[in-house]
């Protein structure tokens, strides 16, 4: 058998640009971003609420069987599980994406489009 010597590829990550090197479009993409991880934090927060008030639910006002008991106890369960797991990504991706956020000044990158575009 022989062994193929393939090259080593270096992947250039999207998050390893240069700042000055970025337009416009780059930044709102930035800003996009970051709205979605938001976004997703929120729908993380709403179901674990949906599910910890399914439970509490079931635990207070339909206290009669104990099958029901356990299901409320494992709901809120469920519910705080998917708040801390939906925390700790949103945090991890926020800090992906903080070098491309909107904290750059606009006057520059619009000044820099405006150079580009003569």
């Amino acid at each position: 058998m022989k062994k193929s010597n393939k090259r080593k590829t270096e992947h250039k990550s999207v998050y390893s640009v240069k700042k000055d090197e970025l337009i416009m479009r780059d930044h709102l993409a930035a800003d996009r971003t970051a709205l979605a991880n938001e976004r997703t934090f929120l729908a993380y927060v709403r179901s674990a609420l949906a599910f910890a008030a399914v439970g509490f639910g079931l635990i207070k006002l339909i206290e009669t069987t104990l099958i029901l008991v356990v299901l409320g106890w494992i709901l809120i369960t469920i519910g705080i599980g998917i708040l801390i797991i939906g925390t700790i990504r949103f945090f991890q991706f926020r800090r992906t994406i903080s070098d491309l956020s909107c904290k750059y000044n606009i006057e520059k990158v619009l000044e820099k489009s405006e150079n580009e575009d003569k």
